[in-house]
């Protein structure tokens, strides 16, 4: 749609074992018995529309206090997956640098709950979150039973629930979804996480664009063939996912931005350089 921009915001990077990203990447060989793991570091970003129909958010990235000895995130979680981020790139401070607070965002759309997607939920109080309603409900009951929750981090629901964030959750049987015009919400379903949201965007001049996320970590995952991440909910769920996109992407003509992958982060316009239109 015309007068809509896309911005890029670049919200750090992490680092993890890449046999998480890539299931068996590097296997040992009678050659080679101690193939070592490798410590592989990847982009963490979020996405800004601004429509005319109001401002949208894909995800919401770390939190600014998971890190540290005092961090929301349990020690163990971060020594496996450190976040590496300067203060700019938090995604209130990248919102502000385009002149844009978060009570500005009428629609938040977060792929998955995970650390590094949601963790700045908390501060959308103003906004619609819109998120897959299986990942919702599985979150919030292991939330209620333990702190000890991996990737989601209880400190950061405990947040969400005190502010009384507005969720809009999405069926199983809600395929594609549209939000304004030129955006629609993708349902990417079980997989990666218990449920998962893409979404597909329209530009004037860029033309089609699926925002993947963790339905897609990276060109390697999608293959040809498909490779499996090494965390994972669902491995059929998953496999349905990426062959879904890749139908999807040829019907339209589309790119595919994956969710976690460096050299093609590398290329992408940053919101402090510029925008998609």
């Amino acid at each position: 749609m015309a007068n809509t921009k896309l911005y890029v915001l670049d919200n750090g990077t992490m680092k993890m074992d890449k046999n998480f990203m890539i299931a068996m990447h590097n296997p040992a060989t009678v050659d080679n018995p101690d193939q070592p793991a490798e410590f592989f570091e990847f982009p963490v970003y979020t996405v800004l529309i601004d429509h005319p129909e109001g401002k949208i958010l894909f995800d919401t990235a770390c939190n600014p206090q998971g890190i540290g000895k005092r961090g929301r995130w349990p020690e163990l979680v971060q020594k496996m997956f450190p976040h590496y981020a300067d203060e700019a790139c938090y995604p209130p401070n990248r919102l502000e640098q385009l002149k844009i607070g978060p009570e500005d965002i009428r629609y938040v759309v977060v792929s998955r709950l995970h650390l590094d997607h949601a963790g700045c939920l908390e501060m959308f109080t103003n906004a619609k979150i819109i998120v897959h309603k299986d990942e919702l409900v599985n979150t919030m009951k292991s939330y209620a039973i333990n702190k000890d929750m991996g990737a989601y981090i209880w400190a950061d629901i405990d947040a969400w629930v005190k502010n009384g964030l507005d969720w809009s959750p999405v069926k199983r049987d809600e395929q594609e979804i549209p939000l304004v015009n030129g955006v629609k919400i993708l349902n990417f379903g079980s997989g990666y996480a218990w449920g998962l949201l893409g979404l597909h965007v329209t530009l004037p001049d860029t033309g089609n664009i699926i925002l993947a996320s963790d339905a897609v970590y990276s060109t390697e995952n999608y293959g040809p063939p498909i490779r499996l991440p090494g965390i994972i909910c669902d491995s059929v769920g998953y496999v349905k996912a990426v062959e879904y996109i890749k139908k999807y992407t040829a019907r339209y003509n589309a790119q595919v931005w994956y969710g976690h992958d460096p050299e093609q982060f590398k290329n992408r316009i940053k919101s402090t350089k510029g925008y998609y239109e």
